[in-house]
């Protein structure tokens, strides 16, 4: 055989051992390169506090106590009969305890709300600043105790869940 013969032949066998290195390096800096970006995003963050490290937890569900709904007669300036508020309402609250308590003072609760909307006057109440007025009316009310001694009721916000002013 000659010497240029033999010299090709050796190139043909380099070449694929030279390709197969090629694709393991390349396949190398591409795992290392994953690698790196895996390890960024798994990264703790900067203050390194345990609580943030943790997975957020979904908020608690919200706390409700439906009401009955109302029926009462509005003041009118010509103290006409025929005006009607015709109101729900739900409570939000921020945790059970007060949920028992004002569940266990219900009629108190419902006696309290009743004397309140009985003084709620129609032209008060048909706009939104009149409702918006209301809900902090009804919250003042709900918060003083229902008994004595008792702590106040802690009421997050009022939910109008039928209102109709007639």
């Amino acid at each position: 055989m000659s010497d240029s013969a033999l010299t090709a032949s050796r190139k043909k066998k380099k070449r694929p051992l030279m390709m197969i290195l090629l694709l393991l390096i390349t396949l190398g800096a591409c795992g290392a390169a994953g690698y790196a970006w895996w390890m960024m995003h798994k990264q703790q963050p900067a203050n390194g506090s345990a609580a943030e490290v943790k997975k957020s937890e979904p908020p608690a569900a919200p706390i409700f106590l439906a009401l009955d709904t109302f029926t009462v007669n509005l003041q009118t300036p010509d103290n006409d009969p025929d005006r009607v508020l015709y109101i729900g309402l739900t409570l939000r609250l921020p945790d059970e305890q007060n949920r028992a308590t004002l569940t266990e003072y219900l009629p108190e609760v419902r006696s309290r709300l009743l004397l309140l909307l009985s003084r709620q006057k129609t032209g008060d109440l048909a706009n939104e600043a009149g409702k918006q007025q209301l809900v902090q009316e009804i919250k003042q009310v709900l918060d003083a105790p229902l008994v004595k001694g008792q702590p106040p009721q802690v009421i997050n916000d009022v939910l109008f869940t039928a209102f109709i002013l007639r």
